[in-house]
């Protein structure tokens, strides 16, 4: 009687439901490095490393702790190239008696597995995830109850739950849930920034980095530099650096952005947390802990564990609870093709530029950058969402479906029609203005209302308040928005849409084939 257990590319962890209570003579865990998931859309090459190199770290680790593990290569001689495929092909090898899963992270991936046991013959168990602190039908049932789906509520639920931050008497600690407010600061010149903490490639990476370099030398993005932590053994290491470095100033400048700065005080843990080499509640632990010790201030702490145990957990409970509609959803009608110039770099907005070379360069860039610069320009030219969704999975290092979907859709775009955000989150240049130190290096002038040497975002900006009024100006937290476009002039109000409109006749689409 074997138990056969695939373990997917972002289920790196010891404490995986599937890996439990099994007797290791009885079971055979199967990796799959497939064609298929390397292509469905054109990864980039760092993420593509990242993925194969921590699967075959993590096989050694089970092989070393009494697992049989039956490994499939890209490249191996046979390889069929899907999930589907290989998983078959490990039936008739192993004759299972019980395929043993975890859920998995991606819609499209659960399709698939839904058809395993008619089309093999044999039963599938498939197990909750129980690495994330809220369970899909535990979301659920937390939603259903709720008129709205604040991200607040849900945030407190978890600092409940999990007694992180919570006084003995439950209470948050400090007396307030949320110091957002407090984490706005513009950077101040002359700070030392550090960096994470970077890993040498060792021969398994090194001969993945070789492989991606030319199987896929087409795809977006540079392999140079790679140090990204592919064991847990790393990835606890970085955890630990980025919380004793960076914590302490995360929350006050989390939302800044300095040209020539890739990092600022980020953890760049996100990969290896939805890897699986670390888990949710570890991390916020860890930023709980050196709260507690002193290490870091409330504000810092509170904001790392908002993101982690608050955002991210909502957006995967979003996530099961809206798919597969949600995917398609087009709530603005918005149905320009992507700018060639987010594949490129190439464009005179520095804030633009900035984001593209670093997301080229590692696959990363922070949440601001992702959310009020490149998700905002999109949402104000009116870029089809499916169009950037698409290529906020294919840069980023850290992007799976259940996580990236929510935000570009909802969050970014605006795409689900106030599902997940009350409101859209547009802003002019103003907002990159005061968080960043790019307006004074760009060659558009910030302050600038309208021209040809204005700052794209302002006209856009209003262009995109006076496109979608009827759907907005009743919305409470725009009222001000349009009071104040109200008491525009009717000939500023034209030449802001003059500009926009000049603007956007000039941007080039995307060639064909970057994506898919």
């Amino acid at each position: 009687m074997t138990i056969l257990i695939p373990v997917l590319g972002d289920q790196l962890s010891h404490s995986l439901a599937s890996l439990n209570d099994v007797e290791k003579t009885g079971a055979v865990v199967l990796f799959m490095e497939v064609a298929d998931e390397t292509t469905y859309v054109r990864h980039h090459k760092r993420k593509i490393a990242l993925i194969l190199s921590a699967m075959r770290h993590f096989a050694e680790e089970l092989r070393g702790d009494g697992w049989s593990v039956d490994y499939i290569r890209l490249d191996d001689v046979g390889n069929c190239g899907s999930f589907t495929g290989e998983v078959g092909r490990a039936v008739q090898r192993h004759g299972p008696s019980l395929i043993r899963i975890v859920e998995p992270g991606e819609w499209r991936v659960k399709t698939m597995i839904d058809e395993w046991s008619n089309r093999f013959g044999v039963p599938v168990e498939v197990l909750p995830d129980t690495r994330f602190v809220c369970g899909i039908l535990e979301f659920q049932t937390w939603a259903q109850a709720r008129n709205d789906l604040m991200m607040e509520f849900f945030y407190r639920e978890m600092r409940r739950k999990t007694g992180l931050l919570m006084t003995v008497d439950g209470k948050p600690e400090g007396g307030q849930w949320n110091l957002d407010k407090e984490n706005r600061a513009r950077p101040k010149h002359g700070l030392n920034y550090p960096e994470p903490m970077h890993f040498e490639p060792d021969e398994t990476t090194r001969d993945v980095l070789a492989m991606v370099a030319e199987r896929f030398a087409e795809h977006f993005g540079r392999l140079e530099k790679f140090a990204l932590p592919v064991t847990a053994g790393q990835a606890h290491r970085a955890l630990r650096h980025f919380v004793r470095t960076a914590l302490p100033d995360f929350g006050t400048y989390q939302d800044a952005m300095v040209t020539g700065q890739d990092w600022l005080y980020h953890s760049w843990l996100s990969p290896a947390l939805n890897l699986g080499l670390l888990t949710p509640l570890e991390v916020a632990q860890a930023a709980a802990d050196a709260y507690a010790a002193g290490e870091v201030p409330l504000n810092a702490a509170e904001g790392f564990i908002r993101q982690v145990i608050g955002w991210r957990e909502y957006v995967r409970g979003y996530y099961w609870m809206e798919m597969p509609e949600v995917a398609d959803a087009n709530a603005l009608e918005a149905t320009r093709p992507l700018p060639e110039f987010y594949w490129t770099g190439e464009t005179d907005m520095l804030c633009m530029a900035e984001a593209v070379r670093n997301t080229r360069d590692y696959g990363y860039a922070h949440h601001i950058q992702r959310l009020m610069v490149l998700g905002n320009f999109a949402m104000l030219a009116g870029v089809r969402p499916q169009d950037l969704a698409d290529w906020f999975l294919v840069v980023y290092a850290d992007a799976y479906d259940w996580v990236e979907l929510p935000n570009v859709i909802g969050m970014s775009q605006h795409a689900d029609g106030g599902r997940l955000a009350t409101k859209p989150y547009a802003g002019g240049g103003a907002y990159i203005n005061r968080m960043s130190d790019h307006c004074g290096r760009c060659r558009y002038d910030v302050k600038q209302k309208t021209g040809l040497e204005a700052c794209p975002f302002n006209a856009l900006y209003w262009d995109f308040l006076a496109r979608h009024e009827r759907r907005f100006r009743r919305n409470r937290r725009m009222v001000q928005m349009y009071a104040n476009w109200d008491r525009m002039r009717p000939e500023a109000r034209a030449a802001y849409r003059a500009s926009a409109a000049r603007f956007l006749e000039g941007l080039e689409p995307a060639r064909e084939g970057w994506a898919r």
